[in-house]
């Protein structure tokens, strides 16, 4: 016997025969059977997923269509309006406040820089209604600022111009205080990769340090700072709490006007595939503007960044500039929110919260449940195949984190709510019987909602932690007699265990925060913090709601921490005690 040569290819071979290259469709697939069945399953699992996001863009095509054209010329003019100011003067916070914090926490050496490593991300634990309710009560007219005001003066109310904090630019800077550590965590994580040999060119052509950072650092880290912007935005144009608080018309508080108060289902479909368009156009913005342009680091090499010692007013103004967003984005809410529960709050662990916690925690736990174990599923089908197809399908399910919670809610009862008449109308003409609403209003739809909006940090967290596992472990397990699902559960996961865990505590946290949705989709009476938290605002019973506020913030706490942990950990140089 000859040695073994690889065969000769044929020019071509009939159906069926050896060798045949597999059509273009049938290379979307692996070529195990485990691959192929995980794919299709991803891609089922991608599809239900997307289905709100594709009732809400079908209802641009409804017959009834003209609802939106209804609204009016100065309707749609003033939610329009009132986005834009949002958005631009959120930008502008977020860059301002991120991109400065991250430079000089990353680059220079002042009193304080330690503390700042993890307190500016400490506002992403609060969310921005719950700082919006605090702020309300401290500078609205009665409030201790006014008040204090007019003490020291002598003014009455009517002598005296204050700023009116129930107005756009109020949440302009609300938005702007919670919202920067997305700037600030990509840029600085961008700033720590870059190479040391760049900013040493730069500043041996003769730039100064500012030079260097104006010039260099910050081109460099355009696609990070761009990424944590176009989050910020989002979540801008996604808010519902604190627009609604603020009196500001959005086309979060139209969609929910349009739902519950005229009862117009296809207006409120209209309105949210407006704003998925607003969104998605956002994001076309930002990819396209870094088409063709190289962000890539002249080397690989790692070495600690130089630090720049600041001195005298430098170091004052250096510890200024971090001080004032950790104090006025979480130090002085978090204040106001425990005196405002010393003096009229409600007992954290009476039978009214004790009620509300456990509805809320057993919404959260669900949802985490489910988006981990579904993250594993299509995480594990990216690794069995890597077919563009199992790739495409995590993109598809993950695509709803950028859909804010309102637009989601109406995506999934539109469908909910045909389900329901379909079944109700044959029940009638079958048995004579009304079964009613079944699925609308629901607990499993709104959990559906939890995991349309918050499956994307899943998948994310999951695939970052899968792809580390190096395939050597895959091997081993086979050539030992495991089979493929028993490898994903004996091998993957256990290693895993970490990321799985920090996944569902995310995802957890984001549930627990969420109003929107909630509030859209709840069963009848069945409440959790976030909607105690609105209810009592809106009925300006502020220092009552600062008992569940309180809870919502002490919940979101927790990733923060184990996020702050990490980024102290990853810094060049650490050492763990």
């Amino acid at each position: 016997m000859g040695a073994l040569t690889p065969p000769s290819p044929a020019p071509r071979s009939p159906a069926g025969a050896a060798g045949r290259v597999k059509p273009w469709p049938m290379q979307m697939f692996s070529t195990g059977t485990a691959g192929r069945s995980l794919t299709l399953g991803a891609l089922g699992i991608a599809l239900i997923i997307a289905l709100p996001v594709l009732a809400v863009v079908a209802t641009l095509f409804d017959e009834t269509s003209a609802s939106l054209a209804g609204l009016g010329q100065s309707v749609m003019a003033e939610l329009i309006g009132n986005s834009v100011i949002l958005a631009v003067g959120t930008l502008s916070g977020v860059l301002v406040l991120g991109v400065s914090s991250a430079w000089l926490v990353t680059m220079c050496r002042f009193p304080g820089r330690d503390i700042f490593h993890w307190a500016l991300i400490l506002p992403m634990a609060v969310p921005a209604y719950v700082v919006a309710y605090a702020y309300t009560d401290f500078l609205h007219h009665p409030g201790p600022v006014q008040s204090l005001l007019r003490e020291v003066t002598g003014w009455g109310a009517q002598d005296y111009w204050f700023p009116n904090i129930r107005s756009e630019g109020g949440a302009v800077f609300v938005f702007s205080f919670v919202l920067y550590p997305y700037v600030y965590l990509l840029a600085r994580a961008s700033f720590l990769e870059q190479s040391v040999c760049a900013l040493e060119a730069s500043r041996t052509l003769g730039q100064s340090a500012w030079g260097a950072f104006w010039k260099t650092a910050l081109p460099l880290a355009r696609p990070a700072i761009a990424g944590g912007a176009a989050l910020a935005l989002m979540e801008t144009l996604a808010d519902f709490g604190t627009v609604a608080h603020f009196g500001v018309r959005t086309f979060t508080t139209a969609i929910y006007q349009s739902w519950f108060s005229l009862g117009d289902r296809v207006l409120a479909g209209q309105l949210s595939a407006t704003l998925l368009g607003m969104v998605t156009l956002l994001i076309l913005v930002e990819r396209v503007s870094r088409s063709g342009k190289g962000y890539a680091q002249p080397t690989n090499r790692v070495q600690r960044l130089p630090d720049y010692e600041l001195t005298g007013w430098r170091a004052a103004g250096g510890f200024l500039i971090c001080v004032v967003p950790v104090t006025l984005g979480f130090l002085l809410p978090i204040g106001i929110l425990i005196y405002l529960n010393h003096v009229g709050g409600h007992e954290f662990f009476g039978s009214r919260y004790v009620s509300l916690t456990l509805n809320t925690f057993t919404l959260a736990g669900i949802a985490a449940v489910i988006a981990v174990t579904l993250a594993l599923v299509m995480a594990y089908a990216v690794r069995l195949s890597g077919s563009p197809l199992a790739r495409f399908a995590n993109r598809l399910a993950g695509m709803g984190y950028a859909v804010p919670g309102s637009v989601i809610a109406v995506g999934v009862l539109i469908p909910l709510a045909n389900m329901d008449n379909a079944l109700d109308a044959w029940m009638r003409a079958t048995f004579g019987i009304s079964t009613g609403l079944i699925l609308t209003g629901s607990i499993a739809g709104l959990v559906f909602a939890y995991l349309v909006r918050f499956m994307a940090v899943a998948i994310n967290t999951v695939e970052a932690s899968l792809a580390k596992v190096t395939p050597n472990m895959d091997a081993a397990a086979r050539s030992l007699g495991h089979s493929k699902f028993a490898t994903l559960l004996e091998v993957h996961a256990p290693i895993m265990r970490g990321s799985l865990l920090t996944a569902g505590l995310i995802v957890f946290v984001d549930v627990v925060k969420e109003l929107p949705a909630t509030l859209i989709m709840r069963p009848f009476n069945f409440d959790t913090l976030a909607i105690q938290a609105y209810r009592l605002a809106s009925d300006e019973r502020l220092a009552e709601a600062s008992t569940a506020s309180l809870m919502i913030v002490a919940t979101g706490l927790i990733p923060v921490i184990l996020l702050s942990r990490t980024i102290m950990a990853s810094r060049p140089g650490h050492r763990p005690r």
